[in-house]
C-alpha cells in the first residue's frame, strides 16, 4: 500500500527553522506525477492547508499565515517533497501532514486544495515551537 511518511519535526525555539520531508513508501512511484500538499492541525483547531506544489510546472501556493516564511519543494529523483520552515512562531505548533494527489490540476484550481482532493496521506510529524 502506498503511503507517505513525514519526518523532520521536533521542538524548536521561536525564530528557528525546521525542514520537513515527505517520502513515498510502499512501492516505487514517480512523485513527479503527484501534486503535493502540506497541512497542519493544532490542538483545538481545524485542519489547515499550508502549501501546495503543482506536479505540472512546480508552481507553489501558500497560506497567508506562512507566506514568506515557508517554502515547499520537491525532488522527484528522490521521490521526496519538503517543507522548509523559517522564522517559526509558537502559533506554528501543530502536527504537520503531507498529502499527494494524482490530479495534477488541484494546486492551480484551488491554490490550497481541501483535504478531500488528495488521494494519499502521511501519518504526521509534530512541530512544537516554544522557548
Amino acid at each position: 500500500q502506498l503511503q507517505f511518511v513525514e519526518s523532520g519535526g521536533g521542538l524548536v525555539q521561536p525564530g528557528g527553522s525546521l525542514r520537513l520531508s515527505c517520502a513515498a513508501s510502499g512501492f516505487t512511484l514517480d512523485l513527479d506525477y503527484y501534486a503535493i500538499g502540506w497541512f497542519r492541525q493544532a490542538p483545538g483547531k481545524e485542519h489547515e492547508g499550508v502549501s501546495c506544489i503543482s506536479s505540472s510546472d512546480g508552481s507553489t501556493y501558500y497560506a497567508d499565515s506562512v507566506k514568506g516564511r515557508f517554502t515547499i519543494s520537491r525532488d522527484n529523483a528522490k521521490n521526496t517533497a519538503y517543507l522548509q520552515m523559517n522564522s517559526l512562531k509558537p502559533e506554528d505548533t501543530a502536527i504537520y501532514y503531507c498529502a499527494a494527489s494524482l490530479d495534477t490540476r488541484i494546486c492551480v484550481l484551488y491554490d490550497l486544495p481541501p483535504g478531500y482532493e488528495y488521494d494519499y496521506w502521511g501519518q504526521g510529524t509534530q512541530v512544537t515551537v516554544s522557548s
